[in-house]
């Protein structure tokens, strides 16, 4: 334990130290092909930062973070574009928060954290909630049927997500005082794929990828196809880099071959986006009847369990990444509880 929190403290740190270059240094040097090099470094150091860690959890979490999010947040500032550009510049300090952690901030971004949502989910709820869940995970995985497992799975990773950038974003509320994107936008509502993966799951990597893959893929296509072929090969760009940093984040975790179905996962769902994109273009003017939201919305988070079944958990299971983090979390919760009683009992002898 000692020894990981070490490698957590170093990897930090370095962290810190190379956006704090880019800030310093790289930002002084005119946008484009310089800039770009100047950041090689810390690119590289993001890419070999979380092999110092043996935690699965937080090899995925810094994964997330640092070698997809930051990375890409960085190849965008190259260019002058995307949250870390500003004029005039952020403070250094603002510089490494926007960088580091995964949100956005925005002029909307106080109306949609006062949005009053539609189930009560919410920090207070939502860790209480992933805990019960990953209780019964640890005890009595092996006697669920599949389904169950799955939806199981499928709660908790949206859950953790929340909490992850929740957390986050209170912190630098705290410390700021300025509101932060949620990190979503209930996608159990979606009632199509476009709406669930458009405007409602995981907003802080929507905002990236559409900002880093979409807008430069479709004024590329645009070029050699008209607009609305060149925002469908935009949208399918999207899809596909994003199975490729799953695939990425998997590998960190796992040290697995492979097996690319996490990659299919995506290019499935790329590929029925644009179809919705497509039957839409080809309706024009003429309207389908609109199905009721408890049609579309079973059926669009049906889907999305279904494709995950076949697609997305399996290379998690059979290298067992699932059953580490599940027994991660147990230990982690049963350390921070032990500490806690321990904090309680030195306390009230102290007092008595």
């Amino acid at each position: 334990m000692e020894g990981e929190i070490k490698n957590l403290s170093r990897v930090f740190a370095a962290v810190i130290g190379a956006l704090c270059y880019c800030r310093l240094v790289s930002a002084r040097l005119p946008k484009g092909k310089w800039r770009l090099i100047s950041i090689s470094p810390a690119l590289y150091a993001f890419a070999i930062l979380p092999l110092y860690i043996s935690s699965a959890f937080i090899t995925a979490v810094t994964v997330f973070f640092i070698t997809w999010l930051a990375s890409f947040k960085l190849l965008l500032f190259a260019f002058d574009h995307g949250p870390l550009a500003s004029e005039p510049p952020k403070s250094p300090l603002s510089f490494v928060a926007v960088a580091a952690l995964p949100f956005k901030i925005n002029a909307a971004a106080a109306a949609a954290a006062k949005k009053t949502k539609k189930l009560p989910l919410y920090l207070a709820t939502e860790i209480p909630i992933s805990a019960v869940l990953i209780s019964i995970l640890c005890d009595y995985k092996e006697f669920m049927h599949p389904f169950l497992l799955l939806v199981a799975y499928c709660c908790l990773v949206f859950l953790l997500i929340e909490i992850l950038v929740e957390s986050s974003s209170k912190l630098v509320r705290a410390a700021a005082g300025v509101e932060l994107e949620p990190a979503s936008d209930e996608p159990y509502l979606a009632a199509s794929l476009r709406e669930f993966w458009g405007r409602r799951w995981n907003l802080t990597v929507n905002n990236i990828l559409r900002d880093a893959v979409f807008r430069p893929v479709r004024a590329a296509a645009a070029a050699v196809a008209g607009r609305r072929t060149a925002a469908m090969v935009g949208v399918m760009a999207a899809f596909v880099v994003s199975g490729l940093m799953h695939e990425l984040l998997f590998w960190y975790v796992s040290r697995a071959a492979p097996s690319w179905e996490m990659t299919m996962f995506f290019v499935v769902h790329g590929v029925c986006v644009v179809a919705e994109f497509g039957i839409k273009a080809a309706l024009g003017e003429k309207k389908l009847p609109v199905l009721p939201w408890f049609v579309t919305g079973p059926a669009t988070v049906g889907f999305v369990i279904a494709t995950s079944y076949w697609l997305f958990f399996p290379p998690l299971m059979r290298s067992g990444s699932d059953v580490r983090v599940i027994q991660e979390f147990r230990f982690a919760g049963e350390f921070l509880v032990g500490k806690i009683k321990e904090i309680w009992l030195h306390s009230c002898k102290k007092f008595s």
